[in-house]
């Protein structure tokens, strides 16, 4: 859901961590005299830590309770694949299953994301937005082994709601007071008759890109990557835009992507998003 993800740096904690949830026993030497800082604890019920080590590298640690619909275990091979495909992102450095959860650690990518980079213009930011995601949805999609055709879309979405795990409280306004089963019956009436499916992030907010010096320097929470429709990630990126920067922003956004925007699959993509 928008606005509710990405609480970035949000109550910091130094190590060690809880003893409910302690770091895996591989790594408690090697992190021993470092500084763990709490990053987030998002929509996916991930937990996600700094590491800032003694030699002043930085890492990440992000963790997540097994389940049927954990999504860690599925970010991870979408973190290796970029990497086979030269596609900047956080490289896995290590990934174990430990405490009934799944632990990754990962390098930390450049710059800061493109919510918080102060020092770009807002027409620097949208244009990085664009260039980025031009790049990734020109990956030929015979590549990509990661389905997320509209088909799986709604069949997670299903599991979800089955699940318990879509909250019609965090609904966007103007579907406060619904019910899950209302907008999901609404979802279903709305559905898209046009597909244009390449490689998509599956989560194209600005917070999930990063770049240093004015320069793209690779995507994050890729745990959605797939092939799906485009407008998966146009509609999405535009919504951050709009909320960030003002809607008068989404058009020079659309001219720099290259495509007139199609408001219907905008909506609709939006309205998928409600259940994630």
């Amino acid at each position: 859901m928008f606005n509710k993800l990405h609480t970035h740096l949000a109550n910091p904690a130094t190590r060690p961590l809880t003893d409910a949830m302690p770091i895996p026993a591989k790594w408690r030497e090697k992190f021993a005299g470092d500084l763990i800082e709490r990053q987030a604890i998002g929509e996916s019920r991930a937990d996600v830590f700094r590491i800032r080590c003694i030699n002043r590298e930085e890492l990440f640690l992000k963790s997540e309770p097994v389940g049927s619909l954990s999504e860690l275990p599925d970010e991870i091979e979408r973190l290796r694949w970029l990497e086979q495909r030269n596609l900047p992102g956080p490289t896995v450095l290590d990934a174990i299953t430990e405490h009934n959860r799944h632990w990754l650690l990962m390098s930390a990518v450049p710059g800061h994301d493109l919510a918080g980079a102060d020092d770009l213009s807002i027409i620097q930011v949208i244009g990085i937005m664009a260039r980025a995601l031009r790049t990734l949805h020109q990956v030929p999609i015979a590549e990509c082994p990661f389905d997320h055709r509209l088909e799986k879309r709604l069949a997670a979405v299903k599991n979800r709601i089955d699940a318990g795990l879509v909250d019609d409280a965090d609904f966007d306004d103007e579907r406060q007071g619904q019910t899950t089963e209302d907008v999901y019956a609404e979802l279903l009436s709305t559905l898209p008759k046009t597909h244009d499916l390449v490689v998509t992030h599956g989560d194209a907010c600005l917070q999930n890109f990063m770049a240093d010096s004015q320069q793209f320097t690779g995507f994050i929470d890729c745990g959605r990557l797939g092939i799906s429709d485009r407008y998966q990630d146009l509609a999405l990126a535009a919504r951050s835009i709009t909320h960030h920067f003002g809607m008068e922003w989404v058009e020079p956004f659309f001219r720099e992507y290259g495509i007139e925007p199609d408001m219907q699959r905008m909506r609709f993509y939006c309205f998928l998003d409600e259940f994630f």
